[in-house]
C-alpha cells in the first residue's frame, strides 16, 4: 500500500485559489486559441466580444453587478470584471456597477454567515483560511476587511467570518463600502485608460493575475503573522490593539 508524499499532496487550502487561477487562466486562453485556429481575420470578433459592442450600457452595468455579486458564492475574477468594465462603461460607470456589485456580494455573504453560522462558513471557505481571517478580524477588528478585499479567496473568507463574530451591519457596511470604492475605481481607472491606449486585453489578462499572485504572497505570509498572533492571544500580558465594542 502506498502513501501520497506530503510534498506532493496538493493542501486542501489551495483548492479555491487554484480553481480560481484555472479561471483567470481559461480567460487569457479565449481570446486566444480562436486566434491560433482560425487567423487574424478573427481579431475583430474578439475585439467585439471583448468590448461587449453587442451590449448595451446597461446590460453591460447589469452583467458587471451581477457577476460581481456572485463573487462571494463563486470563483469570479471580480478585478479583472472591473477592468473589463471600466474599458466598456468608462471610470465612473464602471466604479459605479463594480462598487454595487462588491457590496451586494459583501452583504449577501455576511447576512448568510450571520444567519446560518459556522456551518455555512465552514462549506463556503477553507480552515486555513477561516484561522487566518479570524486572528486577524480578533487584532485588528473591521480594519481586516479593508486590508483583505483585494485579496482573492481572502477577502470572501473575512466576509464570511466575520459575520459569525456578532459584528453589527453598522461596524460592517462602512469599512467594506469605503474599500470596494478604492478597489473598484482602482481597476475601473486601469481599463479606461488601457483601452485608449491598445491594450485592453493584456490589462484586463494581468488585473486578473496580480491579484492572484499578491493571494499566494499573503497565503505565505500570512501564516507566521497567525502563529505570533496567536502566541499574543495566548499571553495574558498583551493588550489588545483595539478595545471591544
Amino acid at each position: 500500500m502506498t502513501t501520497a508524499d506530503p510534498a506532493t499532496t496538493p493542501s486542501p487550502d489551495s483548492r479555491p485559489l487554484r480553481r480560481l487561477v484555472l479561471i483567470s487562466l481559461a480567460m487569457v486562453a479565449v481570446p486566444i486559441f480562436p486566434l491560433l485556429l482560425l487567423g487574424l481575420a478573427f481579431e475583430d470578433r474578439v475585439e467585439s466580444w471583448m468590448t461587449g459592442a453587442s451590449l448595451s450600457p446597461e446590460a453591460r452595468f447589469g452583467v458587471i453587478v451581477g457577476l460581481l455579486a456572485g463573487d462571494i458564492l463563486l470563483p469570479i475574477p471580480s478585478s479583472a470584471v472591473t477592468t473589463w468594465g471600466g474599458g466598456v462603461l468608462g471610470l465612473a460607470g464602471a466604479t459605479a456597477a463594480s462598487t454595487l456589485g462588491m457590496t451586494l456580494g459583501a452583504v449577501l455573504g455576511f447576512g448568510l454567515s450571520r444567519l446560518l453560522g459556522d456551518r455555512f462558513v465552514s462549506r463556503r471557505s477553507d480552515a486555513g483560511d477561516r484561522e487566518r481571517t479570524a486572528l486577524l478580524v480578533g487584532r485588528y477588528g473591521p480594519v481586516a476587511l479593508v486590508v483583505t478585499r483585494p485579496l482573492p479567496i481572502l477577502a470572501e473568507a473575512c466576509v464570511l467570518v466575520v459575520g459569525t463574530t456578532g459584528l453589527t451591519w453598522r461596524r460592517f457596511l462602512p469599512p467594506v463600502l469605503v474599500s470596494n470604492i478604492l478597489v473598484s475605481a482602482t481597476y475601473a481607472a486601469a481599463g479606461a485608460y488601457f483601452r485608449n491606449h491598445n491594450a485592453f486585453a493584456p490589462a484586463i489578462i494581468l488585473s486578473g493575475m496580480i491579484p492572484l499572485l499578491a493571494a499566494l504572497v499573503a497565503r505565505k505570509w500570512l501564516p507566521r503573522q497567525v502563529a505570533q498572533l496567536r502566541d499574543q492571544k495566548e499571553s495574558p500580558e498583551t493588550p489588545p490593539l483595539i478595545p471591544p465594542a
